[in-house]
């Protein structure tokens, strides 16, 4: 495969503002994005998008909330070098992260049809406290990446988070859906009937944000929701 063309101002920009990588933290080839050749190669993709109605992470809903399609770019451990993007982009004050994560999703999954039919993309708030310690949320961050390679909308004001609730981090699946249950509201009209909305959130564990985020269109008529996140997390 033939390495991309690269501007000779891009060129300069590498030269006199090296960019690293998000994993290792060497420095980056001005072809590379994000991370570097070897470390992409070593990415736990999960390749759902292949089986987006019937994978491991789509289970996760089942039963709880109509789910259309469940992908998830990486397989999520903490101790794994992968986590660095996730903790990186939450924690170490890089919303430009964000987007390339998301840019990345767009690019990698478009091809498999995991967009076809989406009407547009809703991230997953945050409440105004952990907004104004953060500075920004990170779902929004994915979502106008994605945004940026498959030319979908982003709704970001639809659902608003009512309730700055605890962390997740350490809580198990039962736990997670006390803490977050009425966490949400809709506060903007859904535009059309039957319409079909991706919710982005950045890592799913037991997937109890998302089901109380997509609980605030349940008496939508014929609405259908998928879900798409940089990592899922195996607690099973």
């Amino acid at each position: 495969m033939s390495l991309p063309k690269i501007s000779l101002w891009g060129r300069i920009v590498s030269l006199l503002a090296p960019r690293s990588c998000a994993v290792c933290g060497t420095r980056l080839e001005p072809h590379e994005d994000i991370v570097c050749a070897c470390c992409n190669l070593h990415l736990p993709r999960t390749n759902y998008a292949v089986a987006p109605y019937d994978n491991e992470m789509a289970q996760l809903f089942w039963g709880r909330v109509p789910v259309e399609r469940c992908a998830a770019l990486l397989h999520y451990q903490a101790a794994a070098p992968a986590s660095a993007l996730l903790y990186k982009l939450k924690y170490g004050n890089r919303p430009d992260l964000g987007v390339e994560l998301g840019q990345l999703m767009g690019k990698e999954l478009l091809p498999t049809g995991f967009f076809e039919g989406i009407d547009f993309i809703v991230p997953v708030p945050l409440a105004r406290q952990r907004l104004r310690q953060r500075g920004y949320n990170q779902s929004e961050m994915l979502a106008q990446g994605i945004a940026q390679v498959t030319g979908l909308k982003v709704k970001h004001r639809l659902i608003r988070r009512v309730v700055n609730t605890e962390t997740q981090t350490h809580k198990d699946r039962w736990a997670r859906t006390d803490n977050v249950n009425q966490a949400f509201k809709l506060v903007q009209r859904i535009p059309e009937m039957g319409c079909h909305v991706l919710f982005v959130d950045d890592v799913v564990t037991t997937g109890a944000t998302l089901c109380a985020c997509m609980g605030c269109l349940k008496d939508i008529p014929n609405v259908r929701m998928s879900v798409l996140s940089v990592g899922v997390a195996h607690t099973r």
